[in-house]
């Protein structure tokens, strides 16, 4: 499971619709009590803000013209210390490295903000 945390209109459809999927795969894990703290150390996840990253995901959907039917609530997330802190720069590189779409996305928006 991963949060990119960046912009999602930076995300291609697939990397958008997939962190969409992963928030809800998040809440189901931590209504399940699973431990999540691999996720949170590797700085893949911030558990305390699922249900707005959820929003803003929802949001650029539909922008895009695409449908949604899943609401999503914050979780209460106990039993952990450490919600975690995803380093944006690096899912940027990452993004950039792995899919061509997002490259493409996110080297347009640096154009456009940058001249």
């Amino acid at each position: 499971m991963r949060m990119w945390m960046i912009d999602p209109k930076l995300l291609c459809r697939k990397h958008l619709l997939a962190e969409h999927l992963e928030c809800h795969m998040l809440v189901g894990a931590i209504k399940k009590g699973k431990n999540l703290k691999g996720y949170v150390d590797k700085g893949l996840v911030e558990l305390d803000h699922i249900g707005k990253r959820h929003r803003e995901l929802v949001r650029e959907m539909k922008r895009r013209g695409y449908r949604h039917y899943t609401p999503l609530k914050q979780p209460y997330v106990r039993n952990y210390h450490d919600v975690g802190k995803v380093d944006t720069h690096i899912s940027k590189i990452d993004l950039i490295l792995r899919c061509d779409d997002c490259m493409m996305r996110i080297f347009n928006n640096w154009l456009l903000t940058n001249n």
